[in-house]
């Protein structure tokens, strides 16, 4: 691998790998934030789930249309101006003086980074070649997979040791030495066929759809489905849905040229992410707020569990990415999402003694977890590494090997927000009946209390820490209940990663390998870097 190859790799895994650690890292700071902040039109509460959801929303909904820039305007170009513009954004929310400036700076932050993910693929897909290529996707898979992973873990030593403000302004210097790479390393690249005007139209259609999806699913969740406004976002977003590949099929210039689902590999890749995506959300939410609320985990002991996982992703996803290239990606899409189902299935018998673990800086006797942990908990997460670090990587080369290199934006693009908006879809469905298990639960536990009652419901909830002075009677029903809920909710994943599993050794054809002078001819960046300008190039 070149000099140029290799800084380019650098640059792009780790633009993207930030915009990842940003989504999981943020979670944890959010206490501290209330504690800090004041808001003068919203309560504590709710004003960190727009700090939260907000970066999550815009992420999403921009995420095509991003791509599809990416493509038309130039890849390097676009990517540079997504890091300047995640950096910013990112001071932004490290100073702000209170919540509503925290807020508007996140829901930029997200636009910033809604270019960067897109963008990387597509840069990786235009640079390198052949079984470099495969090894590239590894790499990049792997980053972005144990960023997400370790964003917990992270956050929680930064708030702990620096101030939750530290949680954005690391991003200043890692975005830094990225965006020096890109200036000056990165060669430009772009859809050499693309012609006339920019689609506007289909971009402010599928951001509704995404966006409506996403917003509905989340505000539905929050507000456990009593909320008429999850119920009108979600149908505008599936009206937009609808009308979206309408839309494209009538455009000369479509944003989403709808030729790319007539490659079969394109469109199981796709059916499968939302299926084994919506999984790693649904284990990664649910197991996050049963350890933590439940079992009795602070935020830092939740991220040293799962750093197995995340080693597992960043030491060995490049060779699978390899392994894919050069023997196709179906046997590892099959295999994968068996472990990963398996490692839930395991997760699917914790009980509901398993012992608490309060890791603290400084207090040696806390260093190592209790052995019901070791037993119950690390098994579970170590194969569900495995089956991580098998699949991840061969299906985003099975993704970006069944486009033409021209439109790999938009098509990772499309293929991030199918990530995103299906397990936000799949978590919101799966918190209805982790609820309906949860108070029937509660009910049988308990047949003198009403699971019904409003005042139960204000008392205890799914997966949630009981509060102290709780009838001790309802606070052990409602330990078991949620034992029990998180049991279904693991099920449930683990079916969906069986679906998946399925759906990817049936659908998945191994693609012969294109030629390195095939991909020559379909692009050909510039063997040194030009110097950036931000105008179309003619």
């Amino acid at each position: 691998m070149t000099d140029h190859k290799r800084w380019t790799l650098f640059a792009v895994v780790l633009g993207s790998g930030i915009v990842f650690l940003d989504s999981t890292i943020v979670p944890v700071a959010l206490p501290r934030i209330g504690e800090d902040l004041s808001s003068t039109f919203l309560g504590t509460l709710e004003a960190q789930s727009y700090v939260y959801y907000g970066y999550l929303l815009t992420l999403s909904a921009l995420l095509i249309l991003a791509g599809a820039m990416t493509d038309f305007h130039g890849r390097r170009r676009m990517f540079a101006i997504g890091l300047v513009g995640f950096g910013a954004t990112s001071v932004v929310c490290g100073v702000a003086p209170n919540m509503e400036w925290l807020i508007i700076g996140r829901v930029l932050q997200g636009a910033a980074g809604a270019v960067l993910v897109p963008g990387s693929l597509s840069i990786i897909t235009a640079t390198f070649e052949g079984e470099e290529q495969g090894k590239a996707f590894g790499v990049w898979a792997g980053a972005s997979a144990a960023t997400t992973i370790l964003g917990p873990i992270v956050g929680g030593v930064l708030v702990a040791s620096i101030s939750w403000r530290a949680a954005f302004l690391i991003n200043i210097p890692l975005i830094a030495w990225a965006l020096w790479a890109t200036v000056t390393k990165m060669s430009e690249t772009r859809d050499e066929e693309a012609s006339g005007r920019f689609h506007w139209m289909g971009a402010v259609v599928v951001a509704v759809a995404v966006g409506g999806l996403t917003f509905g699913a989340i505000r539905g969740q929050s507000q456990e489905w009593n909320d008429a406004v999850a119920y009108v976002s979600l149908g505008a977003g599936m009206l937009a849905a609808v009308a979206f590949p309408v839309l494209m099929a009538r455009s000369e210039n479509p944003l989403v040229p709808l030729s790319l689902f007539r490659s079969r590999n394109f469109t199981i890749t796709n059916v499968s992410t939302l299926l084994i995506y919506g999984a790693i959300y649904v284990m990664i939410q649910f197991a996050a707020l049963f350890f933590i609320g439940v079992i009795g985990y602070n935020e830092v002991a939740f991220g040293i569990v799962t750093i197995p996982t995340s080693l597992f992703l960043a030491a060995f996803s490049a060779k699978f990415g390899s392994l894919a290239d050069r023997y196709g990606p179906r046997l590892f899409m099959t295999v994968g999402p068996v472990l990963m189902g398996a490692g839930l299935l395991w997760f699917a018998r914790m009980p509901s003694n398993t012992a608490s673990w309060q890791f603290q800086v400084g207090s040696p006797r806390t260093y190592l977890p209790p052995m019901d942990s070791v037993i119950d908990v690390f098994p579970a997460l170590i194969i569900f590494g495995l089956g991580l670090m098998v699949m991840v990587a061969p299906l985003t080369t099975a993704l970006m090997r069944s486009v033409p290199v021209r439109n790999s934006g938009v098509a990772s693009a499309f293929n991030n927000a199918v990530s995103r908006v299906g397990p936000q879809l799949a978590g919101a469905l799966l918190f209805i009946l982790i609820s309906s298990s949860f108070y029937s639960t509660l009910a049988a536990e308990v047949p003198t209390a009403e699971a019904s009652s409003p005042s139960l419901r204000r008392q205890v909830a799914p997966l949630n820490r009981v509060p102290s002075g709780t009838d001790p009677e309802v606070a052990s029903a409602a330990t078991e209940a949620s034992t029990t809920a998180f049991r279904v909710a693991m099920f449930a994943a683990a079916l969906m990663c069986f679906a998946g599993a399925a759906v990817n050794g049936v659908g998945i054809h191994n693609p012969k390998r294109k030629s390195d002078e095939a991909h020559r001819k379909s692009v050909s960046p510039c063997p040194q870097a030009p110097p950036l300008e931000f105008e179309r190039s003619p």
